[in-house]
């Protein structure tokens, strides 16, 4: 995992790069809209998600209420609650799939696959098993 720090600055080197990209390829409704800006940047926001998915929590309301507000309010000064935070997680939807593309490396033409066999139950219930049938 890195720290926090250098996944925070990978993570804002991309939204730098991609938020004028993507606000050029948005459809305007044609009303004009009040842009406010959110107190929590694109960018702290997909550090906290990406962080989540790294950490060995399970639930993101734990995480963010007992782990975020408690430690990393220092690194993340203006956080907000987690309503609005979960309030605004949709809108990251986009960016964190064009982040997760951006970190894959180029296909060299050699792919890997694991074929491990996973064990869906007991050798006895097979015969009684409905999922893969």
């Amino acid at each position: 995992m890195l720290s926090l720090e250098a996944l925070f600055c990978h993570v804002d080197d991309f939204c730098r790069w991609f938020e004028p990209r993507w606000q050029q390829h948005l459809l305007g409704e044609g009303l004009q809209r009040r842009s406010r800006s959110r107190s929590l940047s694109l960018s702290e926001m997909m550090t906290i998600l990406i962080a989540f998915h790294q950490s060995a929590y399970r639930n993101f309301k734990w995480f963010y209420t007992q782990f975020v507000c408690r430690y990393w309010r220092k690194a993340f000064p203006r956080l907000v609650s987690y309503q609005r935070f979960v309030e605004w997680m949709p809108s990251t939807l986009i960016p964190l799939c064009a982040y997760l593309r951006h970190c894959f490396g180029r296909c060299t033409g050699i792919s890997f696959m694991d074929s491990t066999s996973i064990k869906v139950c007991h050798n006895r219930r097979i015969a009684s098993h409905k999922v893969f049938k």
